[in-house]
C-alpha cells in the first residue's frame, strides 16, 4: 500500500508557490509574475487536494480513506456551486477585473478546470484501483450487475419492487409539459415508460428522482451475498415502469 500512496502523491505536479519553490516571473501559471499572491480559488483546490491525499495514505484506516474520498466529493460540489459559479458569471460578462494575483476570470476558470480534472481523475483511479480491491480483501464488496447470480438478481428485483418502487414517481416528458425541475445534488434517472396513460397515449420517456431518504447502497443478506458484506447500488435496470404508475 505504500507504493499506492507514493504513486498517488506523484500523480499530480507540484503547485507553484505551494508544493515547491516560488514561481519565477516567467512562469506561465502566473502571467503577471505576481508570485507573492496565491489565488483564493486555487488555494481552496490545494486544500481539497490535501484532503484527497489523506485517502492515498496507506497508514490511514481503510474506511477512513473511503470517507476522505466522500469528503473530497462534497467539498468539490460546494466549490463549484459557489466559487466556480461566480467565475462563470464574470466570464459571461467579460469582466476585466483581476485580483492581486493578476489572473483574469477566464484564465482562472481555465486553470481551475484543468486542476479539477486532474484531481477527479486521481480520485476515481484511487477508488477503483486501490480502495475497491482493498475493501474486497476485507470481504466488503461492491456488486456490479454483470456479476449477479440468479439468486442475487431475484433478491434485488424483489427489493426494488417492494421497497423502492412505491416511493418513486416518474414525471413524463412530452411537448405539453415543461421539463421538470431537477433538484440540486439529487439522483435522477432517465427511463422509458411502457404501456399507455389514462388517455390512451404512449408516454415514452420520463425522469425519476430518487428520494433522498432512500439509501444509495444496500447491503445484501449474508445468505444471498455468499460472503462477507456485499453492497449494491440501486439498479437502474430495474426501472422499467408502467406508464400507468404515474403521469404528469
Amino acid at each position: 500500500m505504500e507504493d499506492d500512496t507514493i504513486s498517488a502523491r506523484s500523480a499530480l505536479p507540484a503547485r507553484a508557490g505551494i508544493d515547491g519553490p516560488p514561481p519565477s516571473d516567467a512562469d506561465s501559471t502566473w502571467p503577471n509574475g505576481n508570485a507573492l499572491f496565491v489565488n483564493r480559488e486555487l488555494s481552496q483546490l490545494e486544500f481539497n487536494r490535501r484532503v484527497l491525499m489523506q485517502a492515498a495514505d496507506a497508514d490511514t484506516p481503510l474506511l477512513e480513506r473511503l470517507k476522505f474520498l466522500c469528503i473530497f466529493s462534497s467539498n468539490m460540489d460546494e466549490f463549484y456551486e459557489i466559487r466556480v459559479a461566480g467565475l462563470k458569471e464574470q466570464c459571461l460578462v467579460q469582466s476585466p477585473v483581476t485580483g492581486p494575483d493578476g489572473l483574469s476570470p477566464q484564465t482562472l476558470y481555465d486553470l481551475v478546470n484543468a486542476r479539477v480534472r486532474e484531481l477527479v481523475e486521481l480520485q476515481y483511479q484511487m477508488f477503483n484501483d486501490v480502495l475497491v480491491p482493498a475493501l474486497a480483501a476485507e470481504q466488503v464488496c461492491f456488486l456490479r450487475r454483470p456479476s449477479w447470480n440468479p439468486v442475487q438478481a431475484e433478491w434485488i428485483r424483489e427489493y426494488f419492487f417492494n421497497e423502492l418502487m412505491p416511493v418513486l414517481t416518474p414525471i413524463g416528458l412530452d411537448p405539453a409539459h415543461p421539463f421538470p425541475r431537477v433538484l440540486n445534488k439529487s439522483l435522477n434517472f432517465a427511463v422509458e415508460l411502457e404501456g399507455k396513460d389514462a388517455f390512451g397515449r404512449r408516454s415514452g420517456n420520463a425522469i425519476v428522482q430518487a428520494p433522498r431518504a432512500l439509501p444509495r447502497v444496500i447491503a445484501l443478506p449474508p445468505d444471498v451475498a455468499g460472503c462477507g458484506m456485499v453492497l449494491c447500488s440501486c439498479p437502474p435496470s430495474c426501472m422499467r415502469m408502467s406508464a400507468s404508475c404515474s403521469t404528469a
